[in-house]
């Protein structure tokens, strides 16, 4: 028997299912959540506390394949990027009838546009989407599909903001996927109850960077699972990110969107340093966030600032070697300046000036006073 995958916004497990290849769904309503056409005036509290824009001075994901899978996306939306991949487990096509893997794939990699003050970790990463449910539930054949097909469209990091139970088919496809140098960032999972407190998967994979929700205060959220093995935290309540029909949702809660922040900072470092392997940006991921206390919340929220910019002791010799930073708009030299005035100069020439003047008034005078002394024979002209 294949165990159901459900999306890791605290949904409930879906019921056990005949084991199988990766499962098209049947078609179904598809009627998203509706979101708001504008958002509120002001900065989201996640990307303020990031403070994305000043890693973005060293890295902004460019180069960087990432594979987000989700629930689709909202293909239309003005702010999520081009696609390189899009691949459909469900036969259901682009639509994104949850809002989920819109609202992930935004997080991650949604473009800067104007007017609008939210915008993702890494904007110049390239995405790569695969649909693996069209419902808030899916199933783990579908999951293990789309790792396998990320490795295979050379994908440098996963995002999988999704739990299940362990599945040997999911954790060999999560293995494969770390052997081949691939950043693996998955939702450690939400719980409604006490009951549901158990070990999410692929989270709690060894290899695999499990992240836990947090609040703005930096602490872990009371939604966030404590029974995953938890390295980092990311932003997990009072989420804004984009929405299917060009919208915006805000108030979004849960580990997936802390995974998404995290994933999107992977693709920071993976681009700023690029020979770094997938277990060193793990690590690198890990060493420079914030710093928390209490079970389920690792190290702390995610730094992207110090992620792509902390020199750290226990990396090689010689690593990581840095990808040159994005070019500023226009080099500081790119306008000559004036150079100083040269007073000493200039009041030279006016001297020698005035004196050329003085000597043409001269000879002037001298040209018109000589003929006139000739022919009086040198006498004085009558008085006037």
């Amino acid at each position: 028997m294949s165990l159901a995958a459900t999306l890791a916004f605290g949904l409930a497990p879906a019921p056990a299912a005949a084991a199988s290849p990766a499962v098209v769904e049947a078609g179904g309503e598809c009627d998203p959540a509706p979101g708001v056409a504008k958002l509120p005036a002001g900065e989201p509290w996640a990307q303020k506390r990031l403070d994305i824009k000043t890693a973005w001075r060293l890295s902004t994901g460019d180069g960087v394949r990432v594979a987000i899978i989700d629930s689709g996306l909202d293909v239309k939306h003005p702010q999520l990027p081009w696609l390189s991949d899009f691949v459909d487990f469900t036969g259901t096509g682009y639509t994104d009838c949850v809002g989920h893997g819109t609202a992930v794939t935004g997080i991650i990699a949604a473009r800067v546009y104007p007017g609008v003050a939210f915008h993702g970790v890494a904007p110049r990463a390239t995405v790569i989407e695969l649909k693996q449910s069209s419902q808030t539930e899916g199933h783990v054949a579908n999951l293990a599909a789309a790792i396998d097909k990320a490795v295979e469209l050379k994908a440098g990091v996963i995002n999988i903001s999704i739990k299940a139970a362990h599945n040997p088919t999911l954790k060999a496809a999560v293995q494969n996927a770390l052997a081949r140098d691939i950043v693996i960032v998955a939702a450690a999972g939400n719980i409604t109850d006490k009951n549901e407190d158990v070990p999410a998967y692929p989270a709690s994979y060894p290899g695999v960077l499990a992240v836990g929700s947090a609040t703005p205060d930096g602490r872990r959220a009371d939604s966030s699972n404590t029974a995953t093995p938890v390295g980092v935290l990311g932003p997990g309540v009072g989420i804004t990110a984009p929405w299917p029909r060009g919208a915006y949702k805000l108030d979004l809660e849960g580990s997936s969107f802390g995974a998404a922040y995290v994933s999107g900072t992977a693709a920071l470092v993976r681009a700023r340093f690029p020979r770094l392997d997938q277990d060193q940006v793990r690590r690198r991921l890990i060493a420079t966030a914030d710093g928390s206390v209490g079970k389920g919340t690792g190290a702390g929220m995610v730094n992207p600032v110090q992620a792509v910019s902390a020199v750290l002791p226990f990396e090689p010799v010689g690593q990581p070697v840095v990808a040159a930073p994005p070019p500023p708009p226009i080099a500081a030299d790119a306008i000559a300046k004036a150079p100083p005035e040269d007073v000493s100069a200039r009041n030279g020439s006016l001297a020698v000036a005035a004196a050329a003047l003085i000597l043409l008034g001269v000879a002037g005078a001298v040209t018109r006073v000589l003929p006139l002394g000739r022919s009086r024979g040198w006498r004085a002209g009558p008085p006037t």
